[in-house]
């Protein structure tokens, strides 16, 4: 994966305490990666690390893992978190990989400001698509919750419907989220900047 001539790139992904190297071989172990059994929140696309590593000194005891497929990308949050942090673990892989990295494991999964992929052909690329919503349920704990933000409305509707159409239920809908509620990634205080409404919802998934 190229990582634009960021010198020692490669060694600072495998050097880095807070990274995975192989995360497929801790699939439906990762309890003891944190050695606890605290819930485990999956940030999909988490870009240069602001939200996750805020939530993680947010809320130590809750463990969290960012994955993130550019590690041109994945660097800059490894460059803000050098030092081992007890609840937060960070991985370089593809979210079509997930159903090889966890299992049944995860207790909440952020999707926020993920591609729209506008284009009708790429549809089954969105990250919430029936094809990602099926898999979440395979890699997620019954019962979990999904958090989405977007400032993209097609794409918003677009997951309404999806949800709706695959067994979520959404328990809160908002087209304008106020810049008080939670932390903000560095898309959202980019596009804020620029007067985009953001865009958000919480769902939930039980086989009950």
């Amino acid at each position: 994966m190229r990582l634009r001539n960021i010198k020692g790139a490669e060694e600072i992904l495998k050097s880095n305490p807070n990274i995975i190297v192989n995360p497929e071989d801790n699939k439906g172990n990762w309890a003891s990666i944190f050695n606890n059994n605290n819930p485990i929140h999956l940030e999909i696309g988490m870009g240069k690390g602001d939200f996750i590593l805020a939530l993680a000194a947010e809320y130590p005891n809750i463990n969290f893992i960012g994955i993130e497929k550019q590690a041109s990308v994945l660097i800059r949050a490894v460059q803000k978190a050098e030092n081992l942090i007890p609840n937060l673990r960070l991985i370089n892989a593809d979210a079509n990989d997930l159903n090889n990295i966890f299992n049944h494991e995860i207790d909440a999964i952020y999707l926020n400001h993920s591609d729209p992929w506008p284009k009708a052909k790429h549809a089954k690329r969105r990250l919430t698509s029936p094809v990602f919503l099926e898999l979440y349920k395979q890699i997620a704990n019954d019962g979990f919750t999904l958090y989405m933000r977007t400032d993209n409305e097609q794409l918003f509707d677009y997951s309404l419907e999806t949800f709706a159409e695959n067994g979520y239920m959404i328990k809160n809908i908002n087209r304008n989220l106020p810049v008080t509620n939670g932390v903000m990634t560095e898309y959202e205080k980019k596009f804020r900047k620029l007067g985009h409404l953001i865009y958000y919802l919480e769902a939930t998934y039980s086989k009950k």
